[in-house]
């Protein structure tokens, strides 16, 4: 009889064969379905990337939901990526699923107002059903339910809500004609559907507002999204009083409009902005993203210097939460050429400033700030060298990581480097597309396995208690290093990775599926 003792230790030093070819040409090791699902649902968003189109990002979603006979997760995954990957896309998609199979239709009525919570949401829903890509093109009873009692909510909350076409908000209330519960909901429908409103029984926001358009110069701002505001003949005392009156994500979102207007050429005005953006109660509140945060520090083209100063700070305090991962930790940003793509892919007319390498480069720098020991090697087709401080700003080390590489990806070579150091390892956190290729032409060598899986095994062999967490910012279903005891792999590009990523390091041994499973419907 074989000594199993034996064979088990064998195969523990062993790296596994890797399972198919990832869309850039190498080896990888594919996710189960559940963890590919997941990986799409925090990640995409239905716009081409660098290796594939939106159309077969589409494909391989329904590829994997067919693949996966659980209603359940479905439902707690769609709640997982509005929730806490604060998406808006996938979560109407993975919704309108629900509601077209037939053991879904109980948990889509249950987890239907935690995903529909704005009107944007309800907009996104609603064409998902209507396109046919759920195997229907109407609502159907039980979704046009849902939407009435959508509609059956505070008007003035319905008519800050009413953003957006394609369908709008009126598009949507003659396809489900909701019952209005009071005379001012009557009248808030007739409104949005360009009828006759009784004007007395208009919620006293739309009265408001109504008021402001026909005499802006005069009339008090009403407490209206910013879009409501932006396409009117507004004076600059009034874009004045708009800047200082809103909200904390309505400045942020809007400084080269206030730039245009005049706003940011009064010193007292750029004071009481960059107070209001480095507020901590307000930055807290905002749940803002930290991507966000970087986006609206690449955008703002023509702002006063103080004003991105204080979208530094707004960063610092936005990332004060992220845990510190001890000592012994190496941080490897992807700044391959792939990572060039826009981080919510190529959209006509309104593709993102914010590529993956600048997300990747700004987990490096939060991890960095955090753990100022910890050591960053960037990566493309080789290891490169960064020289960055931890004591500059999180925004600073980003800069200057995102302006590095350019070449192939070669995930296995920062992990090289550091096992050829001999140096001590706790935890190797990988920030990448895990479009690895350069590296496979030596895979003959590795027993068939990903060259970084290899180096890994040499590394565990010195560092039994190393952990490996792989964030991927991309919609692709393929990993350099399977998930195990001693592997994560986690999605998306909301500071929820970190909470994710902090758990798995003090000991739990729960994958981020197991994670997703927690959700409660």
């Amino acid at each position: 009889m074989a000594n199993k003792r034996i064979f088990r230790n064998a195969m523990g030093k062993i790296a596994p064969a890797t399972n198919m070819v990832n869309e850039a040409g190498g080896r990888a090791y594919q996710f189960a379905p559940k963890a590919a699902l997941a990986q799409y649902a925090v990640t995409g968003v239905f716009n081409g990337t660098y290796y594939v189109s939106a159309k077969t990002q589409l494909d391989k979603i329904q590829e994997y939901l067919a693949k996966v006979n659980d209603a359940a997760f479905v439902a707690k995954l769609a709640v997982y990526a509005r929730k806490q990957g604060f998406m808006k896309d996938m979560p109407a998609f993975l919704l309108a699923h629900l509601a077209s199979r037939s053991d879904g239709r109980r948990l889509f009525d249950r987890v239907f107002d935690q995903v529909i919570d704005n009107g944007k949401m309800l907009q996104n829903f609603v064409q998902v059903m209507r396109s046919g890509v759920v195997g229907r093109n109407s609502l159907g009873s039980m979704a046009k339910r849902k939407v009435k009692g959508w509609f059956n909510r505070d008007p003035d909350w319905i008519f800050k809500n009413s953003i957006g076409s394609n369908p709008s908000l009126a598009d949507i209330l003659k396809l489900s004609h909701p019952h209005p519960l009071t005379k001012k909901h009557e009248a808030l429908f007739a409104y949005l559907l360009g009828k006759d409103a009784k004007k007395r029984s208009l919620p006293a926001l739309v009265k408001a507002y109504e008021k402001f358009k026909a005499n802006p110069d005069r009339a008090e701002v009403p407490k209206v999204p910013f879009q409501f505001l932006a396409s009117l003949d507004i004076p600059e005392k009034v874009w004045k009083e708009i800047a200082k009156n809103g909200g904390w994500h309505m400045v942020r979102m809007n400084l080269n409009t206030f730039a245009r207007h005049g706003v940011l050429d009064d010193e007292y005005m750029v004071e009481l902005i960059a107070d209001k953006l480095r507020d901590e109660d307000q930055i807290r509140r905002s749940r803002v993203f930290p991507y966000q945060l970087m986006a609206a520090f690449m955008n703002a083209r023509d702002v006063p210097s103080e004003i991105s100063l204080a979208l530094q700070d707004a960063m610092e305090i936005a990332t004060q939460n992220v845990p510190a991962f001890g000592k012994n930790v190496y941080v490897f940003p992807d700044v391959s050429g792939s990572m060039s793509s826009p981080v919510t892919g190529y959209r006509r007319g309104s593709t993102s400033k914010v590529n993956c390498i600048d997300v990747a480069a700004l987990v490096a720098a939060t991890v960095l700030r955090t753990t100022p020991q910890a050591e960053v090697i960037p990566f493309e087709c080789r290891a490169l060298k960064a020289r960055l401080n931890p004591r500059d700003s999180i925004m600073t080390n980003a800069k200057k990581l995102a302006r590095m590489g350019g070449g192939g990806t070669n995930c296995s070579a920062p992990l090289e480097q550091v096992e050829r150091s001999g140096k001590k390892v706790d935890l190797v956190i990988y920030v990448s597309d895990n479009e690895s290729w350069v590296d496979s032409s030596r895979s003959r060598y590795y027993n068939d396995s990903t060259a970084t899986m290899k180096i890994w095994k040499k590394i565990k062999r010195k560092n039994p208690n190393a952990k490996m967490v792989c964030i991927d910012i991309t919609p692709y279903d393929s990993t350099q290093a399977p998930d195990s005891k001693d592997i994560l792999n986690v999605g998306g590009f909301s500071d929820q990775i970190f909470t994710v990523i902090d758990e798995f390091v003090n000991g739990s041994e729960e994958h981020w599926v197991d994670v997703i499973e927690r959700v409660e419907v």
